[in-house]
């Protein structure tokens, strides 16, 4: 834990801890170069019990994939400025993004007893998807792999900044392997399958957007979803959206449960195909595309609770078939 007025690099002067996690903490400093302005750094938490081969292997891996965050530029991201190591700890350098984080607001709607409307989470969705769309079109491609409310910062401005570069993932250009900057599995409730335990290399954009459509549940119902692991054992357990809040729209019930599906391969296969989803859910005829996700549980359901009169109408058909054939 570093203290108020420690100075790294002969630059950066710690103001107070702002966040921690299992995989390291964030810092408001102050930058002494340039007069006034604020940062935000992030310190990597590297197991000490690692050997120095590995921990020197780990700390090539974060200059090479923090040069590459450094050259993200978009509206919607915080700016990296700066990375270095230290004291054989690594340092990730950010813009400082001020204003209340979603899970904040979230929390806050709670308490009063009411939902954040549809349009405002709508147009922060859209922001959301922005950033990911062109995080995701790389020449590198990179994946972030913690969306979530509380990593979600709407500024005064009413800007939407996606912060906390803690798992971000890299993918390398043939496809054939990742490089993942830290190990982490993220916020378990906006977590997809395929991204639980150590090998998580079947993980890519569609992994993004399952913890969006999470994030995007989250905010229009005030709770967060069940976990994908308790999903698998228990399909019952994902209630829809409109059972929450019947504010929801038909459309984006839909778009949230594409973008929620248990398999990668149900649903969307870009950030961009996402965002048409919400803008227009309805088939070239107009009328509604069936529900996926939610649907079929709410089938299964059906089956499961119904079996013993689903087998009797059956035996009855079976019978009354008999009967006619013999006469």
């Amino acid at each position: 834990m570093l203290e108020r007025g420690t100075i790294l690099r002969n630059r950066y002067r710690m103001v107070q801890p702002i966040g921690q996690g299992g995989m390291g903490s964030v810092y408001l400093a102050e930058d002494l170069r340039l007069e006034g302005r604020k940062c935000a750094i992030k310190t990597v938490r590297i197991d000490p019990a690692a050997s120095k081969e590995i921990i020197s292997e780990l700390q090539r891996q974060f200059s090479r994939e923090a040069g590459i965050l450094a050259r993200l530029d978009h509206p919607n991201l915080p700016k990296v400025s700066d990375y270095f190591t230290e004291a054989e700890q690594d340092y990730l350098v950010m813009d400082y993004v001020s204003g209340k984080d979603l899970k904040e607001i979230i929390d806050d709607a709670r308490r009063n007893g009411r939902f954040l409307t549809e349009v405002e989470v709508l147009n922060w969705t859209r922001q959301l998807c922005n950033a990911l769309n062109y995080m995701h079109n790389q020449e590198t491609p990179v994946l972030h792999r913690d969306i979530k409310p509380s990593n979600i910062k709407l500024t005064p401005s009413g800007l939407i900044k996606l912060v906390d570069f803690g798992l971000v993932k890299v993918l390398s250009k043939d496809d054939s392997r990742t490089i993942t900057v830290l190990q982490g599995r993220g916020t378990a409730a906006y977590t997809p399958l395929e991204q639980y335990g150590e090998d998580d290399t079947h993980t890519d954009a569609r992994s993004d957007i399952y913890s969006l459509g999470a994030t995007l549940y989250h905010l229009l119902t005030n709770q967060s979803p069940p976990e994908a692991k308790q999903r698998f054992l228990k399909p019952e357990t994902l209630v829809p959206p409109r059972a929450i809040n019947p504010a929801v729209s038909e459309y984006v019930e839909r778009a949230i449960a594409a973008a929620i599906a248990m398999h990668p391969d149900d649903r969307p296969r870009s950030v961009a195909e996402f965002d048409e989803l919400l803008l227009n859910n309805h088939n070239q005829d107009g009328s509604p595309r069936a529900s996926q996700s939610f649907q079929r549980e709410s089938v299964l359901d059906l089956v499961r609770d119904n079996v013993l009169w689903i087998i009797l109408a059956g035996a009855t058909a079976v019978v009354g078939f008999l009967a006619t054939v013999l006469r």
